[in-house]
């Protein structure tokens, strides 16, 4: 299964010992979830990629995996530069640090959203230049196949 670790999937790296529960159900409900999820589109968001990155060692051989790679890129190539809600957990003087909080978070913004801006730019054309790399090679060598099919049909 995707996500593993190398051990077999019969040695188990941990144990539960509680009477009148079945692991091996809940092992086999979550992988049936998590391989209609996938089949669903639910988890291609690039939160999902980053922890996959041990996979895509996997798919290194495999045809599919540039195409991938290049979906994940995409999706995760800018960075979230909106607002966020900013709350304090302790209780000890939480008005007052929330207050601290945003004041800190608009001065800081000012400096930070044209860094944003310019890196979310970069970004944008880099991942726009490496596709558009991939779609002329992946061009070029369909018609180098083509080619040399006429040759050797021309030959035969």
């Amino acid at each position: 299964m995707a996500g593993m670790s190398t051990a077999s999937q019969d040695e188990s790296i941990f144990t539960v010992n509680a009477p009148g529960l079945d692991t091996s159900k809940i092992v086999a409900d979550v992988q049936e979830r998590v391989a209609r999820k996938i089949k669903e589109g639910v988890y291609h968001d690039a939160r999902i990629a980053r922890a996959e990155r041990a996979n895509l060692v996997n798919l290194r051989d495999s045809d599919e995996f540039l195409q991938f790679y290049l979906t994940c890129l995409s999706d995760a190539a800018f960075v979230d530069i909106s607002d966020f809600e900013i709350r304090e957990r302790r209780r000890c003087f939480a008005p007052l640090l929330v207050g601290f909080k945003k004041t800190l978070w608009s001065l800081l913004k000012f400096y930070t959203y044209r860094l944003w801006s310019q890196q979310n730019q970069v970004n944008g054309l880099l991942v726009t230049a490496i596709e558009g790399v991939d779609q002329k090679y992946a061009a070029k060598i369909k018609a180098l196949e083509e080619r040399i099919a006429e040759l050797e049909e021309s030959k035969a």
